[in-house]
């Protein structure tokens, strides 16, 4: 706790001033300075050092209801931070924490401490609870263990496998003894999965005529599991090589995020039905009761080298647009972060 500066702060946040339609362009959003505090009793002012870009964000970028309120027009964008308390009125928090927030793509920002978590630097670098600690890493661990129900030995295919989430879910399978496929867009992406990840198999997706048939050389006896993070032909893909009884596990749908048309795929799912396929979506915020379990799984799994992770980073809080941009370009290897300090 500190006794506070009573001046207000001169902060860069990055506002949506209008909403994409299909592409996000850097002309949706602009860079923009408000001043910030000075805090009241009760409260910290954060600075913050990282944020994350996700692309979820884009969902809400649409003025249309959803399982989180939409991003308003002329206001700034949130997401996932990591910050340090620089002044405190606090009592639970001193000037030097680190904390993780949900006020990103700002340089400031204040809080009463409702929803924020303390993180401990000397486990792991404070950005990696934006990922493989964090919601990102959580998001993996839940869809396989709470929705897929992931047995031992079983065959899991990963669509986005390099991508923050897809990379976590295929070591998680991988630690559960799974033969696991995954799909990638570019040859460098493929080589990290291959070199790090130890997954049997990657699909460069770009390169083949028909994905279903592509997924059914790697997978003869089929598929038990599929992680869905892209939707369309993927899904339809899987749901041809899905076994009697399996599941695909619906995180993401990044082929849709921009379409300004219906998309043409899966057109299989008939299938569905013959098969008996189990097919449900999630959000990871519906099972925090599980976080507790969750760090101590995959804190354990860290320190025997059975998951690491790749970071692609941008720097300075003006960039965080093209960062954002660049998750539906297939710019980021990993999780993709902007350092703001």
């Amino acid at each position: 706790m500190s006794t506070a500066n009573t001046e207000a702060i001169q902060s860069k946040q990055i506002e949506l001033v209008s909403r994409p339609e299909g592409m996000p362009q850097k002309s949706n959003f602009e860079l923009r300075t408000a001043e910030v505090g000075p805090i009241q009793d009760g409260e910290i002012l954060v600075k913050n050092q990282w944020m994350s870009v996700d692309p979820y964000m884009r969902g809400r970028m649409k003025d249309s209801d959803s399982y989180v309120p939409p991003f308003q027009i002329d206001q700034p964008l949130e997401g996932g931070c990591i910050g340090e308390v620089v002044q405190s009125r606090n009592s639970d928090f001193n000037e030097g924490d680190m904390v993780l927030g949900n006020l990103g793509w700002r340089e400031y920002w204040t809080s009463k401490g409702d929803g924020i978590t303390k993180i401990d630097p000397t486990i792991a670098p404070p950005q990696a609870f934006l990922g493989a600690l964090g919601m990102t890493g959580m998001t993996a661990w839940v869809g396989l263990h709470k929705i897929a129900r992931l047995k031992e030995g079983s065959t899991v295919f990963v669509s986005a496998a390099s991508g923050a989430v897809g990379s976590i879910v295929c070591q998680l399978a991988k630690a559960m003894n799974c033969r696991v496929i995954g799909s990638a867009g570019k040859k460098e992406k493929i080589q990290w999965l291959q070199d790090k990840t130890g997954i049997d198999a990657v699909i460069h997706y770009k390169e083949v005529d028909n994905l279903s048939q592509e997924l059914a050389k790697h997978a003869p006896d089929g598929i038990d599991v599929y992680f869905d993070n892209v939707g369309s032909e993927h899904l339809e893909a899987a749901i041809d090589n899905l076994n009697d009884f399996g599941c695909c596990v619906e995180c993401g749908m990044i082929a849709t995020y921009n379409a300004t048309e219906a998309p043409s795929a899966p057109r299989n799912l008939f299938k569905v039905i013959a098969k008996r396929l189990r097919i449900e979506g999630f959000i990871v915020r519906d099972h925090l009761d599980s976080k507790d379990e969750f760090v101590r799984d995959m804190a354990k799994l860290i320190q025997q080298d059975k998951v690491v992770w790749e970071e692609t980073v941008t720097e300075g809080i003006a960039n965080a647009p093209d960062a954002f941009i660049g998750l539906f370009e297939g710019d980021n290897l990993g999780k993709q972060l902007v350092r703001l300090s």
